[in-house]
């Protein structure tokens, strides 16, 4: 048949397949039924019609990592800045690298720095780093952090006249777009929960709003994300627990999203397109199968540092969760863990040698996850239904209005066997705390909005309350 043909064909074919519940229904052909060529090349509809997939190159496998002193002499790399944290700085995985680097004869420069969970003032002493270091190439090893400030450093670095505001999402910043080119960056993780080496974001706590926001474009996607299971063997217990957290929520999250034909506004340039779109057929392949991952071996991998199987496969599973979220994007669980490390107050989470009071990132998402889903179960009970089947829910007589139910009871004994702080009251906060809490996410609107279902202050103060224990 003629193309043109062809491709009507196969969007019936989506349609036909495609989830019928609220927030999904015809989530893959609405656009195209209703909207001609024309009439979406210059999008005069009010949501978008199109997604787009980005993801870093990624290498995995054991030991893969000698490789990167080659892989830096093929980019021709002459001054390397290589960014890590004084903790990783001692341990193999840093070791790794510097003898690939020192066996190519590559030059190098050591930013030892970084801080755990970041923020605005330990990104910009990254980035004074390397406005002065003239670098060609960036190398970060470490977790998201060290990651995240690396994209930072990178970005500014080429873009000097760039106030720091320019490019954080708004409202916060100015989000405005990134038109010039950034330096090489090869990202060797060494925890399996951000996905940080297949994404174009960068997270920080932003410490005069005592909440956590980003930059999030696609130019900032390292060009390489060297996954090597081997460095996941030296995460303690909860890091490897917190971080698989990190998985399980970006995987649910952009698993329901608000369909990317449903997101709004529909960019008038592609430039303007978001990375994080919406959920989407591609999207969700990767979902599905983190989420099979996760289910079994997240336990295992907590539990025992050598398993080496359980810990290179959510190394693995981190990655795939990475595509999908980092294309699809995560709704509330994110939205209002910001303001749940931002407040911190005195909790130091087990595992984390830090100096400073923290909440890690994926236990500040994880500890709303039973109530956000309980929430938004009715908008898409099919995914809700799916995903906890996944996770080992027996789901063959639940109804549909029980979705949002079951997939949080199946999340809680999760938690509960993984010995997960009894909500957000074990970690410091109190119901007085909620106002401020729920101040701090309202600015997150750039994943909040992703939510299948419509939320207003009133739903957020009783998402935090919900949360205040789990058991």
């Amino acid at each position: 048949m003629a193309g043109g043909e062809r491709v009507a064909h196969l969007m019936r074919q989506l349609a036909s397949a495609a989830c019928r519940c609220p927030a999904h229904s015809q989530a893959y052909s609405h656009s195209y039924q209703r909207v001609s060529a024309g009439e979406a090349h210059s999008c005069q509809q009010k949501t978008d019609y199109a997604f787009e997939m980005a993801c870093s190159n990624i290498r995995f496998g054991a030991g893969v990592t000698r490789e990167i002193g080659m892989d830096l002499q093929n980019m021709g790399a002459r001054n390397v800045c290589l960014m890590t944290d004084r903790n990783l700085l001692q341990l193999p995985p840093v070791a790794a690298v510097l003898d690939s680097l020192t066996k190519q004869g590559v030059k190098y420069k050591i930013y030892q720095d970084v801080r755990v969970e970041p923020t605005d003032k330990s990104f910009q002493a990254a980035i004074d780093f390397a406005k002065k270091g003239h670098f060609d190439v960036y190398v970060a090893v470490g977790g998201g952090s060290v990651i995240d400030t690396c994209k930072a450093a990178n970005l500014y670095a080429s873009h000097p006249e760039a106030e720091f505001l320019d490019f954080v999402n708004a409202p916060i910043g100015k989000g405005k777009p990134i038109t010039s080119l950034l330096k090489p960056l090869i990202a060797v993780p060494t925890t399996a929960g951000t996905g940080s080496e297949t994404t174009g974001v960068a997270i920080f706590d932003f410490e005069d709003m005592k909440a956590k926001t980003g930059i999030a474009n696609r130019a900032l996607k390292p060009t390489l994300g060297m996954v090597d299971p081997l460095h996941t063997l030296h995460m303690p217990s909860r890091v490897a627990a917190n971080s698989g957290f990190d998985v399980l929520c970006h995987a649910l999250e952009s698993f329901t999203a608000l369909p990317y034909n449903q997101r709004s506004p529909c960019p008038s340039n592609p430039l303007n397109r978001p990375a994080y779109q919406g959920s989407n057929p591609i999207s969700d392949v990767w979902a599905r199968h983190a989420l099979q991952i996760v289910a079994k071996y997240l336990k295992r991998a907590a539990h025992d540092s050598g398993d080496v199987e359980a810990r290179s496969s959510m190394h693995l599973a981190s990655v795939f969760a990475g595509i999908g979220f980092g294309n699809a994007g995560v709704h509330l669980c994110h939205g209002m863990s910001y303001p749940i490390a931002g407040n911190v107050k005195t909790h130091r989470a087990k595992g984390y040698d830090v100096d400073h009071p923290i909440v890690p990132h994926g236990l500040s998402v994880v500890l709303t996850s039973p109530a956000v889903f309980a929430f938004t179960g009715n908008m898409c009970p099919e995914r809700h239904l799916e995903a906890a089947q996944i996770l080992g829910a027996d789901v063959r007589n639940v109804k549909k209005a029980d979705a949002g139910r079951v997939l949080a009871d199946i999340l809680r004994s999760l938690l509960y066997d993984l010995e997960v702080e009894d909500g957000l009251s074990a970690i410091g906060y109190t119901k007085e705390d909620i106002p401020s809490l729920v101040k701090g996410t309202i600015p997150q609107e750039r994943v909040t909005k992703l939510s299948p279902r419509a939320h207003t202050e009133e739903d957020l103060t009783d998402l935090f309350a919900a949360s205040m224990k789990l058991y």
